[in-house]
């Protein structure tokens, strides 16, 4: 399904001019706030559900950390913005409505710094945050919302097969989107300037974004028909790339270091590819060979590599090595933890589990281990304690909603348990599922006044919505 929101991207490069026009009203004259993040919650929903995403919460949680830096610094920062993992080894990254920002792990891979990860991440916020969207909404006509809503849903299949992308744009009468590629250089340049600025601001490397595209346009060369993902969906000129050099030069020299997490991600992905034996054989080579920038980084590939083929005392004695006491990074801390609960030893995990947690209480992915190792042990109501703390501090996190059923579901608690699957449901965008399991909640004859009541006022909610969803 992810398929086509690369080639859905196709779709949003209207012709703008050079200058920031307004955003307000004029944006919006056809193109609400609502029907932004009503599709986008439509497309989501299709993300979440497809094998190529990624749903690995650690990757995920550098990716929010490291866009936020950089929305932090934006001078229209005022969206929500949800950052996701493709497991794609092609190099691309997409901006979709509602904030929400594709990334694949082949440009996680093929960035040779952090601050060039954090230019292509910085260009894509610049889409969202000057409603690319909308302004093209806005200069075509009423109609033309629902029918590039229908493109989007209709190019499903589009990068695999271009039979079906030329059907899908014919069918939804958007075959002009072709001749819309001609003008897609201003849009293209506008997202420049801003995200150069966002780098610059956030502490990066402003050289960053022309070596990267500069790499890239070198690479396209050796292509004959077919461009790299990024070149196919984000036009790249000579013009693009001398535009974003002029204004690297002027900038002073800033040597900037690559984050632990940055390499630890990038590890964490090399242990994912080929055979588990043969990322296990890579791993110890990379460490044999001193093929490294950075050693623990490095090592932590190692386990997570070992991890996966199973070698769990393997695993265990190079964890030693990598020293996880409380001051270390959170994610070697779970690793950590994780390394004891997968090699059965349920005791050292939670023990892990609680001094990592006490050392970042806000790191979520200790919490997602440490709650499940909870629930493992038998110890379901540490465990419902511990879910409800957290979702008192993040009660838009599905991952905690998933894990507060599977807690009351464990302590007989069939409507809350209903209840909480339907709060994970409807923040995955499945109003549909989320009705269905408040419906079988409220079926279920146990729970109390209050929480009927408050049960009865969510599925009214979602029903109002999913009614308002299917109209739009």
């Amino acid at each position: 399904m992810l398929r086509i929101l690369l080639a859905f991207i196709l779709a949003i490069q209207p012709v703008l001019a050079a200058d920031l026009p307004d955003l307000g009203e004029v944006s919006r004259q056809y193109f609400s706030d609502q029907e932004e993040q009503t599709l986008g919650r439509t497309i989501m929903r299709e993300v979440y559900a497809d094998p190529r995403y990624l749903d690995d919460p650690e990757i995920e949680n550098y990716l929010n950390q490291l866009g936020y830096r950089l929305v932090s610094v934006s001078a229209l920062n005022q969206r929500t913005f949800t950052f996701f993992v493709v497991d794609d080894p092609t190099i691309n990254a997409f901006a979709l409505p509602g904030g929400n920002v594709g990334v694949h792990t082949g440009l996680l891979l093929a960035a040779q710094s952090e601050s060039e990860l954090a230019s292509v991440i910085a260009h894509e916020i610049a889409h969202v945050t000057q409603n690319h969207l909308a302004r093209m909404a806005a200069a075509r006509s009423q109609s033309y919302w629902p029918t590039m809503a229908a493109l989007a849903l209709a190019l499903l299949a589009s990068r695999s097969n271009p039979n079906v992308a030329s059907a899908a744009i014919a069918s939804t009468q958007a075959y002009s989107i072709q001749n819309q590629l001609n003008y897609s250089r201003d849009f293209e340049r506008e997202a420049d300037r801003l995200g150069y600025d966002m780098l610059t601001r956030a502490g990066f490397d402003p050289h960053a974004m022309s070596a990267f595209f500069e790499r890239l346009q070198r690479a396209n060369r050796f292509y004959d028909t077919s461009a790299p993902a990024y070149l196919r969906t984000h036009p790249l000129t000579s013009d693009r790339i001398a535009d974003m050099e002029a204004r690297s030069e002027s900038a002073p020299y800033r040597q900037v270091e690559d984050s632990l997490d940055f390499q630890l991600v990038r590890a964490r992905l090399r242990a994912r590819e080929n055979t588990p034996d043969d990322a296990v054989r890579a791993a110890r080579g990379t460490l044999k060979e001193k093929r490294y920038s950075n050693e623990t980084a490095a090592r932590y590939g190692l386990v997570s590599a070992l991890l996966r083929a199973r070698q769990f005392r393997e695993a265990e004695a190079e964890v030693q090595k990598l020293s996880p006491g409380k001051n270390s990074d959170p994610m070697i801390l779970q690793l950590a933890a994780y390394t004891a609960f997968t090699g059965g030893n349920l005791t050292l995990a939670l023990q892990r589990y609680q001094s990592a947690s006490e050392a970042y209480p806000g790191y979520r992915p200790l919490q997602y281990g440490y709650i499940n190792a909870l629930l493992t042990a038998g110890r379901n109501r540490d465990a419902l304690a511990r879910v409800e703390k957290q979702l008192t501090l993040y009660p838009l996190d599905r991952r905690l909603w998933r894990l507060a059923a599977q807690t009351h579901a464990q302590l007989g608690h069939r409507l809350l348990s209903h209840s909480a699957q339907a709060e994970a449901d409807a923040l995955s965008g499945d109003l549909v599922a989320a009705i269905e399991q408040i419906n079988l909640g409220l079926k279920a004859g146990d729970g109390g006044f209050h929480e009927k009541s408050a049960a009865e006022a969510r599925r009214r909610e979602w029903k109002e919505a999913e009614k308002s969803q299917r109209k739009n």
